[in-house]
């Protein structure tokens, strides 16, 4: 793979930022992130040519990479500090796993898809990226190594997974879609107990299903 980010991908990345603050994006970190990782690399050589349109594509085991506006709503609302350890469930592509990264925090990330595990597990350290990877249930999450201070599911669920309430910090948040398969709502889930919650609605996505056990 040619893992080359020219001057004409800087610019191009330098447009699409400009053009999701426009549509709300407001988190400068968030921003400066965005513009910083080479989206195009994480993408089917098919679409590489479209990485920096503020669309989603296929990259396999019918999964998808989230529109960039998706990832920065989904970025923002976490609200990520420097050194947060976060949970993402649902590694795909890798491309938010990497924002993350370059905003600093300490990422745990699960994939249940054994060949998107591979591929982002190869992609990821080339290009200077160093999650902590894991191929597993997503919705059983990582007791293990919890808690965490903030957990991003990139799929939607059709209702909070307990098992992931569970492993997050008290004060800390969740962002997770849910609904119906055909359209979720956006939710940032905060935890005020450790068996209280209360939860904050924010707009309308289409997510692939969150699904349950792993896929060989």
């Amino acid at each position: 793979m040619d893992f080359q980010d020219t001057l004409r991908h800087q610019g191009l990345r330098k447009i699409l930022v400009e053009g999701i603050r426009i549509k709300g994006i407001r988190d400068e970190k968030v921003l400066a992130a965005m513009g910083k990782v080479p989206r195009h690399l994480f993408m089917d050589s098919s679409f590489t040519q479209f990485a920096y349109k503020d669309q989603a594509f296929p990259i396999g085991a019918g999964q998808t990479i989230s529109q960039p506006y998706t990832v920065g709503v989904q970025t923002q609302l976490l609200q990520v500090e420097r050194f947060d350890k976060i949970l993402e469930v649902g590694t795909g592509s890798g491309y938010q796993a990497a924002i993350l990264l370059e905003m600093g925090a300490s990422v745990y990330t699960i994939e249940r898809q054994r060949e998107l595990y591979l591929k982002t597990q190869s992609i990821l350290p080339q290009i200077g990226y160093h999650p902590k990877f894991f191929y597993g249930d997503g919705y059983k999450g990582l007791p293990t190594y919890g808690p965490f201070d903030k957990i991003i599911i990139t799929a939607g669920a059709p209702a909070v997974p307990e098992e992931l309430l569970a492993q997050l910090k008290v004060g800390g948040r969740m962002v997770i879609p849910m609904g119906p398969r055909e359209k979720q709502t956006m939710y940032v889930v905060v935890k005020t107990s450790e068996t209280e919650y209360y939860k904050e609605s924010h707009g309308t996505f289409i997510f692939v299903p969150m699904l349950k056990g792993i896929d060989k």
